[in-house]
């Protein structure tokens, strides 16, 4: 099995479940935030559906600038999931074409000339994931605080058994 094949069947599990979660993000409350501090819902979920596509940027090996990345914005359920569903095609097409070779090539975050990170791709692709569930997550906690029934994502609920 190849590193891309391993990532594949690890994302087969998480993808899903995301999806369905994101199903669930009410749109109108997309500016709606649980601290001043805090992202808004709309900005968190537009994170979590665009993560998908950084994931195939970092196997291909096309660094991000943090200062050319494109606004939050706040768009539709149905754009959410579409977009997200587009991202998801992209990385698993992505994967499966990948060579062993790829993952052990740089990867490197920047802010215009500055690197503020960099490493193996298939270290940062872990990490990478681990950063897309934590964020998953704290968009099902967003969407408990705003009574939005949670559908399953590793088991049952307290909404739906």
């Amino acid at each position: 099995m190849t590193i891309g094949e391993d990532f594949i069947a690890e994302l087969d599990d998480e993808l899903p479940a995301t999806r369905r979660l994101l199903e669930r993000v009410p749109a109108e409350k997309g500016v709606w935030k649980p601290h001043p501090k805090s992202s808004a819902l709309g900005h968190l979920a537009q994170l979590v559906i665009r993560m998908p596509g950084m994931m195939a940027d970092i196997v291909q090996g096309k660094d991000l600038d943090l200062a050319a990345s494109p606004p939050y914005t706040f768009e539709s359920t149905e754009t959410l999931v579409r977009d997200f569903d587009a991202n998801v095609t992209a990385l698993g097409a992505v994967l499966g074409a990948a060579t062993d070779y790829d993952f052990a090539l740089t990867w490197s975050l920047t802010l215009g000339d500055r690197v503020v990170n960099s490493g193996r791709r298939k270290d940062v692709l872990r990490n990478t994931i681990n950063h897309f569930v934590h964020h998953r997550g704290q968009l099902s906690v967003y969407l408990r605080m705003n009574e939005v029934p949670l559908p399953p994502l590793y088991g049952p609920t307290a909404d739906e058994n």
